[in-house]
């Protein structure tokens, strides 16, 4: 019914569309374009039926730590709450948070109420007069014992090391997962996992623990981290991209497309192994599963100015990766445009980088890049939580929040 509908729509076929039927007989190249516009709104409209939270559970606890802050536990106005927060109460990413948080039995209310109430697992989660293990408790039950597909995918590997993803993927749909919902849960599995420390670093792969083992572990002396920047000579070696890889901007679908951006620098310079090392490493594995081509600057073949070539894929791409490190200045120049067009974009970041104070509200991926020991056993992981900001991003690119959305809701770029 939808199709037809919406072709009516296009062709000016039945009572809704009799103003264009007037105007002639559509041509075979209106129906082509019809139907093209039809099958982008209806795969648009299509969302996948999940029987888990459409978020990491982190996410929710941030929201729960301002519900806490702002209502002392207590019940709270919806409204209130969002402006103290300095959100949108009606936005869809606004929507998101409260509906995540009520699905992981963190609060009681919907978005379209009038107030929120903490549940007594969700105070015990933020509530700092917790003691450490009970909080820890609470947060292991509801983001991965109370969600089912969660729970068995622990039971099914607790004690062994972490399969690879495709095998994961397999495994949640034999556990009841949908196709098209197994990839999503797997991800979210694992960060919840990793957040609330049932993934840990034990002889040298990350190890789904027991839930005491977690407990436990909050006890023990933390692991000893060597922090700093990366030396060429500490990464795994790179290779870069060949020549056959270059993408002419002519050709670009930009919708097919995401647009990396990253210090690049000069060929063999520290910036140019980081960006590739991330890319190659990174960033094409997970985008690749959305069926998205990446295209970086300096794979632009196109003569005339690369800086408006840049800016094309900046307003039209359908994704934009950014990567803060180093705190390049053209980089952040270019997040901003991003930013003001509230287009889907994922932020990731090294961790020797503190993320600056005006964009550090909007979730990012942290990458520990400090030595090869640190970095090489958790590249599954860092891949499959840039794919759960990617799937997120994609998935409702009407509600893209900005810092410049934050403070003016309503103002969007458009392209003339």
């Amino acid at each position: 019914m939808l199709l037809v509908y919406l072709r009516e729509c296009y062709l000016g076929t039945g009572n809704r569309g009799q103003g264009m039927a007037r105007k002639g007989t559509a041509t075979s190249e209106s129906i082509a374009a019809a139907n093209e516009k039809v099958e982008k709104e209806v795969a648009r409209r299509k969302r996948t039926v999940r029987s888990f939270p459409a978020a990491p559970f982190e996410d929710s606890i941030d929201f729960v730590k301002s519900m806490f802050e702002f209502g002392s536990g207590e019940v709270v106005r919806r409204l209130s709450l969002f402006d103290h927060i300095g959100k949108s109460p009606d936005s869809g990413a606004s929507r998101m948070l409260v509906t995540n948080a009520n699905k992981y039995g963190l609060i009681k209310g919907n978005y379209a109420g009038e107030t929120l109430e903490l549940t007594q697992d969700g105070i015990r989660t933020v509530d700092p007069q917790i003691p450490p293990r009970d909080q820890l408790r609470a947060k292991i039950k509801l983001s991965i014992e109370d969600i089912e597909i969660f729970a068995k995918l622990h039971e099914r590997f607790v004690g062994r090391a972490l399969p690879a993803k495709t095998a994961l993927i397999d495994t949640a749909m034999e556990l009841g997962a949908s196709k098209d919902a197994a990839p999503e849960a797997v991800e979210t599995f694992i960060l919840n996992a990793r957040y609330v420390g049932l993934l840990a670093m034990l002889s040298g792969a990350e190890r789904l623990v027991s839930k005491d083992a977690a407990v436990d572990a909050i006890q023990q002396p933390a692991g000893q981290t060597t922090l700093g920047a990366p030396s060429s000579s500490s990464l795994p070696p790179t290779t870069p991209p060949p020549a056959g890889a270059v993408i002419t901007a002519d050709h670009a679908k930009f919708e097919a497309t995401c647009f990396y951006i990253s210090p690049i620098g000069a060929v063999d310079s520290e910036y140019r192994q980081h960006s590739d090392l991330f890319m190659g490493t990174l960033i094409e594995p997970a985008v690749a599963s959305f069926g998205l081509s990446l295209v970086r600057a300096d794979q632009i073949d196109k003569p005339g100015m690369i800086t408006k070539q840049i800016m094309e894929f900046l307003v039209k791409a359908r994704l934009v990766i950014v990567d803060m490190s180093y705190h390049n200045p053209n980089v952040f120049y270019e997040l901003a445009i991003r930013h003001m067009m509230r287009l889907p974009i994922v932020q990731i970041v090294r961790k020797a980088d503190t993320i600056p104070f005006d964009v550090n509200q909007m979730r990012t991926v942290i990458i520990d890049t400090s030595d090869i020991y640190s970095f090489a056993p958790r590249i599954g992981t860092y891949q499959t939580d840039i794919s759960s900001h990617i799937r997120r991003a994609l998935e409702a690119p009407e509600a893209v929040e900005t810092p410049i959305s934050t403070f003016f809701p309503t103002l969007r770029a458009a392209l003339a």
